[in-house]
């Protein structure tokens, strides 16, 4: 379908399948908030770092003030950072902040990206918009030639990866266990809620027990 990832992402950020989701990606930077009057990326959200690594880090879709303001994916809002201050603390990065798409940060044998390229309403991609994105995840998890490992953040995350294994004709039955995991075909799946700050907020996700499913990765990983 494509050459190679640059080819695929100077298509993807063209993309406009979605009406409802080209129309809100443009629509959110109008809301008057503390980033209000900025110059949004306001396009689909490649994803961002080591193609060539074995780690796959699969969220759900870019937030609105986040990916969908800096263009790169978990950048600039509060899931990205606590997301990227833990993998720093695993040594998954070489920072523990994402702040813009200038800020130096570096994936170490780690490629980050999300279901869906665009900002979708409520943070509730539809089944066709989710439908519509998945040539892109599928062009990207195909071309991680190195891939021993994916997490997945999140309940709907692990539905798309399901789609992906169903295409290539892997009928996967497992059901979203937070902390846990399943093989796959020499890929070994990790899920584990969205750090979203409602999660965060509430306790159903703690840093140090996300820290911890982390470093059961990294060890994963290194064997």
């Amino acid at each position: 379908m494509f050459k190679d990832l640059e080819e695929m992402n100077k298509f993807l950020v063209r993309c406009e399948k979605c009406p409802r989701l080209v129309e809100f990606r443009v629509r959110v930077a109008e809301r008057k908030n503390r980033y209000f009057g900025e110059n949004y990326w306001s396009k689909p959200v490649p994803g961002y770092g080591d193609h060539n690594g074995k780690f796959l880090i699969l969220g759900l879709a870019p937030a609105a003030t986040g990916g969908n303001r800096t263009g790169r994916i978990f950048t600039g809002d509060k899931s990205a950072e606590f997301l990227v201050s833990c993998l720093y603390e695993v040594g998954f990065t070489n920072k523990g902040s994402s702040i813009s798409r200038e800020d130096g940060l570096i994936y170490y044998d780690t490629y980050v990206t999300a279901v869906v390229k665009c900002v979708p309403p409520n943070d509730r991609p539809t089944p066709e918009e989710m439908k519509n994105c998945l040539p892109y995840l599928k062009f990207e998890i195909d071309n991680m030639r190195n891939l021993r490992a994916i997490l997945v953040l999140g309940r709907v995350a692990f539905q798309s990866l399901k789609m992906y294994y169903r295409e290539k004709g892997i009928n996967i039955k497992d059901e979203f266990v937070n902390g846990s995991y399943i093989d796959i075909n020499g890929v070994r799946v990790f899920m584990h809620y969205h750090p979203s700050p409602r999660n965060v907020n509430t306790g159903r996700v703690k840093r140090e027990e996300f820290i911890d499913f982390l470093k059961e990765i990294k060890e994963y990983l290194m064997k």
